[in-house]
């Protein structure tokens, strides 16, 4: 963590949520996170739209 400290050009820039070779706008390292972040939730709903599935009879199409 010091050699990545030493490495950065500004004291902001040690507390960023980016890194200093991709910046703001783009940072792999964020969009990795986020993707990770959203699989999750749509597993979380995909578990609650099953359960409300089964619940409802388990049938496709509704007479």
């Amino acid at each position: 963590m010091a050699f990545h400290d030493e490495t950065l050009p500004a004291e902001g820039a040690k507390t960023a949520h980016f890194c200093s070779m991709c910046g703001p706008k783009f940072c792999s390292m964020k969009i990795s996170h986020d993707i990770r972040n959203q699989s999750e939730e749509v597993k979380r709903e995909m578990e609650k739209k099953a359960k409300e599935f089964v619940s409802q009879g388990s049938q496709i199409y509704q007479p």
